[in-house]
C-alpha cells in the first residue's frame, strides 16, 4: 500500500520479511488477530475483566506475587519510572558498564539529577558481583540508595547474572533497592523477581512478549513501595501510587492502550500455554545452535564468558578491515533479511542475531542461511557449514514433538 507521499508500507518482495534483530520481534498472527478486536469502554465491565487478567497475567511472567505497574510506554519509560518512584536529587546509585544500554540509563539517571557511580566494563562480560560487592561493602555511610543491573544487555549478548548479584548485596549487608532492566529477558530467560528479591524489575513488550512497542513494566517489591513514599524526585505520569489504586479494580487512571492489552493477553496465554520451563529451554537451545553455527564460520562471539551467552540474541566480530554494517546492507537487501547493528562503540564491529520470542528450529535455519549468504556476498572471511553445525545441533537436541506434548496433556 502506497501513502499520498509515496511511502510504501509492506513493500518486503514475496515471502516473509525476516525480521531478526533482537527486538522488536515478530508479532505472531495469533496476537495480531487478538489486537484487531474493536476498541470498548475503558471504564466499563468488559475492560474491568481484561484488566484484571492481564494484570493478573503478568506477575506469573515475572514469577512475582508483586504488583505491576503497566504504562503505555516503551521500556525506556520503565527506566524511568523506576527511578523516579524510588529516588531523590542527588541520590546516589551503583551502576554497572555492561554495554550501549546500561549506559543509556546511567545517562537517563544523570539527567535526573542522581549521582551515578559507574563501574566501567568492556562490554563483553556482565555485571561483575565481586566488583558490586567490594563497592558496597567501602560504602560505610550506606549512601547508595540502589543497585541498578540490566539483566540481558541487548547490544551485547551478554546476559548478567542477577542471582550472584542479589547474593552479592546481601553479603555486603547493605539496604540498596535492586532495580533490573529485563526488557530483553523477560519471556525469554528465566528470571524470577521474587525468588531473587528484586525490588524493581523493568520491563518492555517488543521483545520476549511478542508484542509490538508500547507497553512497559514495573514489578516492583514492598521495599520499593516503601521508598516511594520517601522518594522526591518529580513524578506525575509515572506515579505508581496513581496505577496502583484504580488497578486494584482492574482500571486505570487515564486513557490505556486498549488494543495493545488484548495483544498482551494472547501473550501471556501463549507463554503459559507452552509453559515458561519449555520456553526458556527453546531459547536455550536456538541460542546454542547459533553458537555453532558462529563456531564453524571460524567467526567470533563477542561476549567472552560462556556462562554468561545470552539465550536470546548473539553479537558476532567481523574481522578487521570488514564492515558489520555493509554485510548487514546486503542480508536486507539481497535475502530480506534484518540484522541487529553494532550499538554504540560496537557500530560497524559486530551484527546481532535475533532468536526470541515466536521462533523455531526452521526460523532459525531460514536466518543463519540467510546469514551465510550475506558472509559469502561481503567478502567476510568464513568457513562454510555453519547452517549444517546449527542443524546437527538440533538434531541431537530436538525437543519432545508438539503433538506428543498435547496428546499426552
Amino acid at each position: 500500500m502506497k501513502l499520498s507521499n509515496g511511502l510504501a508500507l509492506n513493500g518486503h518482495p514475496s515471502g516473509r520479511h525476516f525480521l531478526q534483530i533482537p527486538g522488536p520481534t515478530n508479532v505472531p498472527d495469533r496476537i495480531l488477530r487478538a489486537m484487531d478486536y474493536p476498541t470498548i469502554d475503558h471504564r466499563g465491565p468488559e475492560f474491568q475483566q481484561l484488566g484484571r487478567s492481564v494484570l493478573a497475567g503478568i506477575r506469573r511472567i515475572f514469577q512475582t506475587s508483586a504488583p505491576v505497574v503497566i504504562f503505555p510506554a516503551s521500556g525506556t519509560g520503565a527506566w524511568e519510572a523506576a527511578l523516579v518512584n524510588t529516588m531523590s536529587p542527588g541520590d546516589a546509585v551503583l551502576m554497572c558498564e555492561t554495554g550501549h544500554f546500561a549506559s543509556l540509563w546511567k545517562r537517563m539517571a544523570e539527567r535526573l539529577g542522581l549521582a551515578v557511580d559507574f563501574i566501567p566494563g568492556d562490554w563483553r562480560h556482565g555485571a561483575d558481583p565481586a566488583a558490586i560487592e567490594a563497592r558496597l561493602a567501602a560504602d560505610a555511610g550506606r549512601r547508595y540508595r540502589a543497585v541498578c543491573v540490566v539483566h540481558n544487555e541487548t547490544s551485547t549478548g551478554v546476559t548478567s547474572r542477577v542471582d550472584e548479584v542479589r547474593r552479592a548485596i546481601d553479603r555486603a549487608n547493605h539496604p540498596a533497592l535492586l532495580m533490573v532492566d529485563t526488557i530483553s529477558s523477560l519471556g525469554s530467560i528465566d528470571y524470577r523477581h521474587d525468588e531473587w528479591r528484586v525490588d524493581v524489575s523493568v520491563a518492555g513488550s517488543q521483545k520476549g512478549l511478542m508484542l509490538p512497542p508500547g507497553l512497559s513494566f514495573n514489578a516492583v517489591s514492598a521495599k520499593a513501595l516503601e521508598a516511594a513514599k520517601q522518594a522526591r524526585l518529580a513524578r506525575s505520569y509515572w506515579d505508581w501510587n496513581d496505577m496502583l489504586a484504580p488497578n486494584t479494580s482492574g482500571f486505570f487512571p487515564y486513557t490505556p492502550a486498549t488494543n495493545l492489552l488484548y495483544g498482551l493477553h494472547e501473550a501471556i496465554a501463549m507463554l503459559l500455554e507452552e509453559g515458561l520451563p519449555a520456553v526458556f529451554a527453546r531459547h536455550r537451545r536456538h541460542a546454542e545452535a547459533t553458537r555453532a553455527a558462529v563456531r564453524a564460520w571460524g567467526l567470533e562471539i563477542l561476549c567472552q564468558d560462556p556462562a554468561e551467552y545470552s539465550p536470546v540474541l548473539t553479537a558476532v566480530v567481523v574481522p578487521d578491515g570488514h564492515d558489520a554494517d555493509a554485510l548487514r546492507k546486503l542480508a536486507l537487501e539481497n535475502f530480506n533479511l534484518s540484522l541487529g547493528q553494532g550499538l554504540g562503540k560496537l557500530t560497524g564491529k559486530v551484527f546481532r542475531i535475533g532468536h526470541l520470542g515466536d521462533f523455531n528450529d526452521l526460523s532459525l535455519l531460514g536466518t543463519l542461511g540467510g546469514v551465510e549468504m550475506s558472509l559469502g556476498l561481503a567478502g567476510v572471511p568464513h568457513r562454510k557449514g555453519g547452517v549444517q553445525a546449527a542443524m546437527d545441533s538440533l538434531s541431537t537436541s530436538a525437543p519432545r514433538p508438539l503433538r506428543a506434548e498435547r496428546a499426552a496433556a
